[in-house]
């Protein structure tokens, strides 16, 4: 079971590597490039993951912006879609 504190966890993780790649989730949701329940998609998929610690070891490298997430990143299709519509 998914606790408050698993979501929260994994919530910041997504918003982290959005972040990462150069995306902004709160701008991509105002500007209707996301959805909300996209956004929830997301983090569940994300609390799906065992890789939480190369994911937060690749992010301390700083910030990629353009950059796809690396391959074991379970949103990495959603984030490199986003990516594509900044260009």
């Amino acid at each position: 079971m998914t606790t408050q504190a698993t979501l929260k966890t994994h919530a910041a993780l997504f918003d982290q590597m959005a972040q990462t790649v150069g995306l902004d989730l709160q701008e991509e949701a105002i500007s209707g490039n996301l959805r909300f329940d996209e956004i929830s998609e997301a983090v569940l998929r994300c609390t799906r993951c065992g890789g939480i610690g190369a994911c937060r070891k690749w992010m301390e490298q700083g910030a990629r912006p353009g950059a796809e997430a690396p391959d074991f990143c379970r949103n990495r299709d959603l984030l490199s879609f986003l990516n594509e519509g900044q260009s």
